[in-house]
């Protein structure tokens, strides 16, 4: 009941804007509460648990080390041992992660693989945190970036910080502009990297 309240203050606070204004400050402001970090929280259930509830709370799906199937429905995430389900990959297609949920990453330390696609709250500082994770940069083998708009040149050099990536894949990226630049500096910070553009 409270939090019905809190939204319909929110609602009310709205009223004046205009119709599509309303809507996306509802969104914006929606998708900044399920990206929150409880730090509490990751304490109690730790990392891997907490970061599947991040992503699976935004619209995200994860797939379990030694497990084929991904996990989905946030309702039926797996109960156990909090050390048993460690994330191996993470397919975040269409989903509202942002930027400020990205402390949830920081205790991962078996994930391989994450896929980025069709992320509009995706921007250059989170692709900057993520490369800057001790435990990703041990640890990512591939990765995906695909139509995420607000991605730019800076944002896809800082990946070259994850010295392990076997596979990067970029498409559609319209603010990624230096594809030759990119292209360079990651033939001489990972010379065994596999990148492969879809880039106007």
């Amino acid at each position: 009941m409270m939090l019905f309240g809190k939204i319909s203050r929110q609602f009310c606070g709205l009223k004046k804007l205009p119709r599509s204004r309303d809507s996306r400050y509802f969104w914006g402001w929606l998708n900044a509460v399920f990206n929150k970090v409880d730090h509490e929280r990751i304490r109690d259930v730790g990392p891997d648990r907490a970061a599947s509830e991040w992503l699976l709370r935004c619209g995200a799906v994860v797939r379990y080390h030694g497990q084929e199937r991904w996990q989905k429905d946030y309702n039926h995430l797996p109960t156990g041992p909090l050390d048993k389900y460690k994330i191996q990959a993470i397919d975040a297609t269409d989903s509202c992660i942002m930027s400020i949920g990205f402390d949830h990453m920081e205790g991962l330390q078996h994930v391989e693989k994450i896929r980025l696609c069709k992320c509009h709250y995706i921007e250059d500082d989170c692709l900057e945190r993520l490369s800057q994770l001790e435990n990703l940069q041990k640890s990512m083998l591939e990765m995906e970036i695909i139509s995420c708009g607000n991605i730019t040149d800076k944002g896809i050099i800082a990946l070259h910080h994850l010295r392990n990536l076997k596979y990067l894949f970029l498409s559609d990226l319209p603010g990624v502009k230096e594809k030759e630049k990119i292209v360079q500096a990651f033939k001489t910070s990972l010379p065994s990297l596999e990148l492969k553009l879809d880039l106007k």
